[in-house]
Parts: structure tokens; C-alpha cells; sequence
């Protein structure tokens, strides 16, 4: 009895307003079809909002997961950078550049497997 009452309402409000044919007539039908779907069938709908309810908080949590471990690894590269800043100017006051560690001198090795 109450879908027939909807359905003449809406029947009743397309008839009175054939003029709305733009987009908010558009979006005033389709709301009413879901309207109407929604009364009908309240377990189908009832299982889509569990399903991307649960859906949509699983992606937020993974998310807000993702975000903290950015800034805890943004923390981790700034502590770093600052400790590499700290060593570089002792380490290059104490000990002379070692030539031997150099790589303006290092010759490639050559390719002998082809060679018969």
C-alpha cells in the first residue's frame, strides 16, 4: 500500500512538472527512484552501506596508518641528515683525504671471458 502511495507521487509529480527537464528534474526523478528502491528493498541497501561502510573505514584506517609512518620516517631522515652534518665537518678536520679511496683513478676491469 505505501510503495502504490509512492509510486503515485511520483507518477503524480512527473505529471505536474513536465516543464523540469533540465538537471535538477533530473536529479529530483533520480532521487525519488532511489527513494523508492531504498523503501523496497531495505536489506539491499542495508548490506551496501555495510559493505562500503566497512569498506571506506578499512581504507581511512589504512590511510591514517600510511600518513604516520611517512612523518615517522620524515622524523628518522632528519635526525639522520643532522647526525651526517655533524660528522662531516670533524671527520674531514682529522684525517687527510686517502687517495687510496679515490675514484679518479680506478680502471675499469677489463673483459677477458671474451677472448679465445
Amino acid at each position: 500500500m505505501a510503495t502504490q502511495d509512492v509510486h503515485q507521487t511520483v507518477e503524480h509529480q512527473q505529471e505536474a512538472s513536465p516543464g523540469s527537464v533540465g538537471w535538477r528534474g533530473r536529479i529530483e526523478e533520480q532521487y525519488l527512484k532511489i527513494k523508492t528502491h531504498a523503501e523496497e528493498y531495505p536489506y539491499v541497501w542495508g548490506s551496501y552501506i555495510l559493505v562500503y561502510g566497512g569498506f571506506g573505514l578499512w581504507l581511512t584506517y589504512r590511510w591514517r596508518r600510511l600518513r604516520n609512518t611517512e612523518d615517522r620516517v620524515r622524523v628518522l631522515q632528519e635526525r639522520l641528515r643532522k647526525l651526517v652534518e655533524a660528522e662531516q665537518p670533524t671527520t674531514n678536520s682529522t684525517q687527510p683525504p686517502n687517495p687510496a679511496l679515490s675514484t679518479k683513478n680506478v680502471v675499469p676491469p677489463s673483459d677477458e671471458k671474451g677472448t679465445n
